[in-house]
């Protein structure tokens, strides 16, 4: 039996996983403004004789002498920052009225599955070690079963609103 009860719990977990969504884009959005600064940090953390410490310092070294030498460079990350904070706002729709802005589910879901082939495709173009590739398709793994919860969820709200005949 349908309760409002349930149909609340249903609204409380879809804000939740809507929540815990946009805060991995606001923080993955932050933390692309500092790189030089969390990489200086990063390379007295990991050891330098393992194969994750010299690739964190080699990674280091060459942007700190990219932000030396050209800092206009950063700019980039700086848009990549800013990208991951407009995402952000667009889950505000679904966060209010998730039926109806449900669409911007599907793109977040759509989004995490293309991490796949840009970490998979260019990660090898880029240098970039498969483990750390890895790390990458993480986050689209970790947001697309947060979204899947929320996008399955939206759809038990759903048939709340939905008369029944």
């Amino acid at each position: 039996m349908k309760t409002a009860k349930t149909e609340k719990q249903l609204k409380v977990r879809i804000q939740l996983g809507i929540l815990i969504f946009m805060g991995g884009l606001i923080v993955s959005g932050i933390t692309a403004f500092p790189l030089e600064t969390e990489l200086s940090i990063a390379i007295h953390v990991f050891p330098p004789y393992t194969e994750f410490g010299k690739w964190i310092y080699q990674v280091y070294q060459a942007l700190a002498h990219t932000n030396q030498q050209y800092p206009f460079m950063a700019y980039g990350t700086d848009w990549l920052a800013f990208a991951h904070l407009v995402i952000a706002v667009v889950f505000y729709g679904p966060l209010k009225d998730p039926i109806r802005n449900i669409w911007v589910i599907d793109f977040g879901l759509i989004a995490c599955v293309m991490i796949f082939p840009l970490a998979l495709i260019a990660g090898p173009i880029r240098e970039i070690p498969f483990f750390h590739q890895l790390i990458d398709c993480a986050f689209g793994v970790i947001g697309g079963l947060v979204l899947l919860d929320v996008k399955r969820n939206i759809k038990r709200l759903e048939s709340f609103n939905t008369p029944s005949h």
